[in-house]
């Protein structure tokens, strides 16, 4: 069990199964862009730490840049998605491979994918670790999915409460 703050966290998902998942995650994002060199977008904060060990496991040439987007506040998604940092690359005719952390309601994956749309890009994919498939409210789904969870709230790995929690190898759900 893990503190922070005000929380308890317990033990959800180890390092060992988080690495093993990436690999594998890795071998299916080879076979769809094989002979491809697709723009990586990591979505950060959250999904840092897994776009590093991700693209570690790649064998495919990609092109990496980063992007930021909130949409929580302490435990509760606010529904809105508020852009911070913008995307400077012209992503117009390429193959875009968007990285989240963490696909819940979906209201953060809605806006990124209508607002790449809306620039032209050629095709767009999303890979996430986790997706909570209960939390759904809108229609998009990631198409790499790392581990599918029940509609709890988790920590580590890069996912974090309130700032804390980001460096925690494991990923611990609250108590």
């Amino acid at each position: 069990m893990v503190k922070i703050l005000d929380k308890e966290f317990i033990p959800f998902i180890s390092a060992d199964e988080i690495s093993k998942r990436i690999s594998e995650l890795a071998g299916e994002i080879n076979n769809y862009y094989q002979d491809k060199e697709p723009l990586v977008v990591s979505v950060l904060n959250g999904s840092f730490i897994f776009t590093a060990d991700l693209i570690r496991s790649m064998d495919i040439p990609v092109e990496l840049t980063f992007i930021r987007v909130a949409s929580y506040e302490a435990l509760k998604t606010t529904g809105k998605v508020r852009e911070i940092l913008g995307l400077k690359e012209n992503v117009f005719g390429r193959d875009l491979l968007i990285l989240e952390d963490i696909v819940d309601t979906g209201n953060t994956l809605e806006h990124l994918l209508d607002a790449f749309k809306d620039l032209g890009t050629k095709s767009i994919k999303v890979a996430s670790l986790l997706h909570k498939p209960d939390a759904q409210e809108k229609g998009n789904k990631p198409d790499f999915v790392g581990f599918e969870i029940p509609n709890k709230f988790v920590v580590g790995y890069g996912l974090d409460y309130e700032g804390k929690g980001r460096e925690l190898k494991e990923i611990y759900q609250l108590a």
